[in-house]
């Protein structure tokens, strides 16, 4: 007779668990999204030439912090596996190996940044002018690349060992501050205000986490190269996502300066307001990613399984509710970020695509997150290569080509999300993500920072 072994509480799929992690989840990603819709709400007063500067500038800032997104996701699903395993100080350790990572990378596109600013502003804008303006920005505000590349990896090793409480504390610690001053800050020296008030909140949430990292950890600070190579291993994966996710973005963002400076601001106020809406959505998925990790650490398979289903389910009844918000303000939200006719004109063309891309998004983020948790990383690179370069690109050339302006670029990415919502749902009942995780687990258990070089458990 078989006796029923209790699950551990960290492997546990409840709702009041899977809860417990998402809520604290979702104020983090609320929170730096509601920072910049308010940086680009109070830029807009300003009119459409520093609107259009800012989006040029945070559309070169975003692309290049993107990048790193292995510094959370990766670094999550690592600690995870180590948080599940019975060895927290090992999963503390691969935070501190990922702040290694977040420092000396920082240091370098920051000096890339700052060096080539005038050539790449001007050349997104297609206007000396809002270049010029941009690049003033930009300087000031990639001084802060490894500071939040820095609050990445903090993110990351937290979350893997299931603790999405501190990242919301030192979040808030940073922005609450930074957005009191960029009324102060804009008021005072226009654009260039805005970059500094960011630096500000950027430094503090930074410093919270190198703290919070200091307290936790006990032993070496010196990299671990073996453990560097693991994490940039899985992270060459999640690199290519990001890049081919960033190099469509960009495009579009090109091709709405030359549709002009009214579509340019429009585009920014409605990709704000998407990557808002998607990181909203993706709280669920960052509660899946840790549990997934942690249950596939253990070796539960079942527990990843029902994980995932429960956090689906959820995701796509709340991105209905987002959908409904979005339908019955289109008149109201868009006139929050601008009073500029033209704008105002340019978003109400493709607005009911962002909807429609709200309502697939629910599904998509909540099994991204499973498959993050699994390190099934090589399958999400492929899909969403194919996504960007087949699906949203095309569109994009499209809109150029024949100059239909947003509602072309919008199309490219409703089909971006479609795409993508195919392939991990047959990823997901397929169950391969789970072997491959496991595999990926055997794999590079001996290479992590144990204090002995021996393999995580597994469970039969």
């Amino acid at each position: 007779m078989k006796t029923r072994v209790e699950e551990p509480e960290y492997a546990q799929a409840s709702a009041g668990r899977i809860l417990s992690l998402a809520v604290p989840a979702l104020g983090v990603l609320v929170a730096t999204p509601l920072y910049l819709l308010l940086d680009t709400a109070v830029v807009g007063r300003l009119g459409a030439f520093e609107l259009a500067a800012l989006a040029a500038g945070t559309t070169i800032q975003s692309l290049v912090t993107t990048q790193l997104t292995f510094l959370s996701y990766g670094t999550t699903a690592r600690a995870a596996r180590w948080y599940g395993a019975g060895d927290r100080p090992a999963a503390v350790r691969e935070g501190v190996q990922s702040t290694w990572v977040a420092l000396l990378v920082g240091l370098a596109l920051a000096a890339i940044v700052i060096t080539f600013a005038p050539g790449i502003t001007s050349w997104l804008a297609k206007s000396p002018e809002i270049g010029a303006e941009s690049t003033r920005w930009l300087r000031v505000a990639a001084c802060g690349i490894p500071l939040i590349l820095m609050v990445m990896a903090g993110n990351g090793w937290l979350r893997g060992v299931q603790d999405t409480r501190s990242p919301l504390l030192f979040t808030l610690a940073g922005v609450i501050p930074g957005a009191m001053a960029i009324p102060f800050f804009v008021g005072q020296w226009g654009i260039l205000g805005s970059a500094i008030a960011n630096l500000m909140g950027a430094s503090i949430s930074s410093l919270c986490f190198v703290i919070k990292l200091a307290r936790s950890h006990q032993g070496s600070w010196a990299p671990h190269w073996p453990t560097i190579k693991c994490q940039l291993v899985l992270g060459r994966d999640l690199i290519l996502r990001s890049l081919s996710f960033q190099i469509t973005f960009l495009a579009a963002a090109a091709v709405a300066a030359r549709a002009g400076q009214a579509a340019l601001g429009a585009h920014q106020i409605m990709l704000q307001l998407w990557n808002f809406i998607s990181l909203v959505l993706d709280s669920l998925g960052i509660a899946a990613q840790a549990l997934v990790g942690a249950a596939l650490g253990g070796g539960t398979v079942a527990v990843a399984r029902r994980v995932g289903r429960q956090v689906t389910g959820w995701a796509t009844v709340f991105a209905g509710g987002l959908c409904l918000i979005m339908a019955l303000g289109y008149r109201v939200i868009p006139s929050l970020f601008s009073q500029d006719a033209s704008v105002l004109y340019e978003m109400s063309r493709p607005w009911w695509l962002l909807v429609i891309m709200i309502l697939g998004g629910g599904t998509v983020f909540a099994l991204d997150g499973v498959l993050l948790g699994a390190a099934d990383a090589r399958y999400l690179r492929t899909i969403s290569i194919i996504s960007a370069l087949g699906g949203f690109l095309p569109c994009v050339l499209l809109s150029f080509v024949f100059s239909i302006g947003l509602v072309g670029i919008w199309c490219g990415l409703v089909v971006f999300i479609l795409i993508r919502l195919i392939a991990v749902t047959w990823r997901f009942r397929s169950m391969r993500w789970a072997r491959a995780g496991v595999a990926r687990e055997s794999s590079s258990a001996s290479e992590g920072p144990r204090g002995a070089d021996t393999p995580a458990p597994q469970k039969s």
